[in-house]
């Protein structure tokens, strides 16, 4: 790969632009620590993008996005853009990014960092230890089927129309992404659909099985329905390794687990398309958290999910495993000192805002490369 790595940086709205502030200064660490440089470009999307070219995104992002070796993003949205009307909502801009990149999978992971097993509202013996991996599709489904809209009926009622829809190729393709990252865990992975009632979910059930048994029988593959799924991610959420499920129960599922660890602002998400003919594979990376606009400003938002998900993009999009894995401890070692902000705070520990917890970051860091 070229020596310098081309990112572009996405802050977004609300705390997206601050949490992409303490990632910069990990970006600038590894660049001046480790044997990899960047080339870095900024840019606007969503509400910022509106303010300031009047849409969520312009061709010219998109066109730098394809070009970048990885995107890295911030968040979207908020009451400012909430009147625009449906077309022009903030979301349009990872929407548009995920359709335009081809980025079809999208990689939450939730782990309970030993440091955070009292944060999660759930007991302490169901939540420790837990390490597992949902893979969303994310181009299909729901969110992207046709027909949609709203219509108007004869009699003067309204009717909205989502069409929930998917392929045999766009179910495998993200079928083989989940049975190859549960073969580089622990082997098993659990489908999730509403084979029971939907002819989608069928389709999805058949096909995963078929997959799994023609290219993947060294994995061990079961199904389940979407509800029992989410009952079961509560109360035996260590039973799962790697989860595939389709855009709509992903975006579900993904969310229900994220609490599972204590706070939203420590998970980050990749979403992955697939590799061209010189191996390079488009890819976003993003905090799951959203743009929290009851906190933006407030220098109380964590940086964390943001950084973390700095380390997958070292991880997936540039195979430095060693450098992510440094990131991700110096997370873990920072907590457990008990520092925390104010979404995993405990007592007992310090409460830090947004720019003290990205300093004590990069000052372990700095201790881990001593």
């Amino acid at each position: 790969m070229p020596a310098n790595k081309r990112l572009l940086l996405l802050p977004g709205d609300g705390i997206g632009p601050e949490v992409m502030t303490e990632v910069r200064r990990v970006i600038d660490w590894v660049g001046r620590n480790r044997a990899v440089s960047f080339d870095i470009t900024e840019d606007f999307v969503g509400g910022a993008a509106i303010d300031a070219v009047g849409k969520p995104i312009t061709d010219e992002t998109v066109a730098r996005a394809k070009a970048a070796d990885a995107v890295l993003f911030g968040a979207v949205g908020g009451p400012k853009w909430d009147k625009l009307g449906f077309a022009q909502r903030p979301e349009i801009g990872i929407l548009t990014l995920r359709r335009e990149l081809g980025l079809f999978a999208n990689l939450r992971p939730a782990l309970v960092l030993d440091p955070l097993v009292e944060a999660s509202t759930l007991k302490p013996e169901v939540v420790r230890g837990l390490d597992l991996m949902i893979v969303r599709e994310a181009t299909g489904g729901i969110y992207f089927g046709e027909p949609r809209g709203v219509d108007m009926l004869p009699d003067g009622q309204k009717r909205g129309i989502n069409t929930e829809v998917y392929t045999t190729g766009e179910i495998e393709r993200v079928g083989r992404i989940a049975f190859e990252l549960a073969g580089k865990r622990a082997g098993r992975l659990c489908s999730v659909e509403k084979a029971n009632v939907m002819e989608s979910g069928l389709l999805w059930r058949e096909t995963m099985t078929a997959l799994g048994a023609r290219e993947f029988p060294g994995i061990a593959l079961s199904h389940m329905y979407a509800d029992n799924c989410a009952m079961q991610l509560v109360r035996n959420p260590r039973q799962f390794d790697v989860i595939v499920t389709s855009n709509l129960f992903g975006d579900l599922l993904s969310d229900l687990a994220s609490m599972l660890t204590g706070s939203l602002g420590m998970l980050p998400s990749a979403t992955l398309g697939a590799p061209d003919a010189r191996g390079k594979r488009p890819a976003l990376y993003e905090p799951i958290h959203g743009s929290a606009p009851d906190i933006a400003g407030k220098g109380i938002a964590n940086p964390m999910a943001e950084i973390l998900s700095f380390a997958m993009l070292l991880r997936w999009s540039f195979t430095l495993e060693d450098e992510a894995a440094m990131i991700e401890r110096a997370c873990t070692n920072v907590l457990a000192t008990g520092l925390r902000t104010p979404d995993v705070m405990a007592p007992g520990c310090t409460k830090i805002g947004t720019t003290d917890m990205g300093t004590e970051v990069v000052k372990e860091l700095d201790r881990l490369a001593a």
